[in-house]
C-alpha cells in the first residue's frame, strides 16, 4: 500500500537543492571575478609593457638629428610591434597596407584623420597658413580688331571681307576698338571658405578667376589691385599659391586621373608642409608630447611626397 508523504519530507530536499544552487552560484561568481582580475592584471601589465616600449622607441627617434627626425617614425610590423623606419624608404606594398589600415571607411576615416591632424596642431599651438585674396576696382579690357563682313555669309558681306583683306595687304591701318570684359570688380575671398561664382555665359567669370590666379593673357589690359595677404601679384609667384582649373582639363592618356594628380602634386613640391612639420616636431619635443605613431608616419610621408 502506498504511503502518504508528509510536507516536511518534501520541503527538505527542496531546501537542499536551493542550498546547492546558492553554493554553485557563489563559487562561480568568485571564480569569474578572480579570472577577471587575473586577466585585467595581465592586460594592464601588457599595456604597460607596450607603452614602455613605445616610449623608448620614440625617445630614440627624438635623439636623431633634425633632418633625419623629420623622416623617421614608428611603423607597425607584421608581428604586432613597431619599429623605427625611414618613411621615404617604405616600398609600395608597405605604403598601400598602411593607407588601407589608416583609412578603411572613406567618409568616416577621412574625417577622423583630419580631426586628429587638427588636434595635433592645436595641442602645440601651430596654425595652418591661410591666404586672403582681395581685389579692388579690377578692370580688364581687350583690344579687338573690327572685321567687316564676317557675321552673316551673304554675298555683300563676303565682298566686304575680301576688300578688307586686300586693305590689310596694302598695309592700311585696321580699325581697332576696346571691349571691357570686367568693369570695377571688387571683393574679398576669406580663407577657409568655399566661394561660388555665378553668372550668365560671357559675363567674365573665367576672366575674373584667371585674373585672381595670375593667369591672364599678356595681351589683356588689367587695372586695379589684386593682393594675397597684402602682397601684390608682382611681389611673389601666384602660381605657387593658387591655380585655375578649366572645365576642359586635358589629361595624359597613358596615365590615370589619380596618377596625373599625384604627378602634379610632386611637381608642386611640399611647400609649407615641411616648415609645419618641423615646427610641430620641435614644439612636441620641448613639451615632451608623444604623438600618435600612425598620424606621425602619415604626416611625415606627406612632407616627403610619398
Amino acid at each position: 500500500m502506498a504511503q502518504l508523504v508528509g510536507a516536511d519530507d518534501i520541503e527538505s530536499p527542496i531546501m537542499e537543492l536551493s542550498e546547492i544552487r546558492r553554493s554553485i552560484r557563489s563559487s562561480f561568481r568568485r571564480h569569474t571575478s578572480s579570472s577577471r582580475s587575473i586577466s585585467g592584471l595581465s592586460s594592464t601589465q601588457n599595456d604597460h609593457e607596450v607603452d614602455d616600449e613605445h616610449l623608448s622607441q620614440w625617445a630614440a627617434v627624438e635623439r636623431l638629428p633634425t633632418l633625419e627626425r623629420l623622416r623617421s617614425s614608428l611603423f607597425d610590423e607584421n608581428e604586432g610591434g613597431k619599429r623605427v623606419v625611414d618613411v621615404t624608404k617604405l616600398d609600395a606594398v608597405e605604403r598601400h597596407m598602411f593607407i588601407d589600415k589608416l583609412i578603411k571607411h572613406i567618409e568616416n576615416d577621412n574625417l577622423r584623420l583630419l580631426q586628429k591632424f587638427r588636434k595635433r596642431l592645436d595641442k602645440v599651438g601651430v596654425k595652418l597658413p591661410t591666404v586672403e585674396v582681395r581685389y579692388q576696382n579690377v578692370r580688364v579690357e581687350a583690344e579687338c580688331e573690327v572685321v567687316y563682313g564676317k557675321p552673316l555669309p551673304t554675298l555683300w558681306n563676303s565682298l566686304k571681307s575680301m576688300l578688307f583683306d586686300c586693305a590689310k595687304l596694302l598695309s592700311l591701318k585696321s580699325q581697332e576698338t576696346k571691349i571691357s570684359i570686367l568693369n570695377d570688380a571688387s571683393g574679398i575671398i576669406k580663407p577657409g571658405r568655399m566661394t561660388l561664382l555665378l553668372g550668365p555665359p560671357g559675363c567674365g567669370k573665367t576672366t575674373l578667376l584667371k585674373a585672381l590666379s595670375g593667369n591672364l593673357s599678356k595681351s589683356l589690359e588689367v587695372t586695379g589691385d589684386i593682393s594675397y595677404n597684402g602682397y601684390k601679384l608682382e611681389e611673389f609667384v601666384p602660381q605657387k599659391t593658387s591655380a585655375y582649373i578649366s572645365q576642359n582639363d586635358l589629361h595624359i592618356p597613358e596615365m590615370t586621373v589619380r596618377e596625373t594628380l599625384d604627378f602634379s602634386s610632386h611637381c608642386q613640391g611640399v611647400r609649407s608642409r615641411a616648415d609645419i612639420m618641423t615646427e610641430v616636431s620641435r614644439r612636441e619635443k620641448e613639451a615632451r608630447i608623444v604623438p600618435d605613431p600612425d598620424l606621425d608616419t602619415y604626416m611625415k610621408g606627406r612632407v616627403k611626397g610619398n
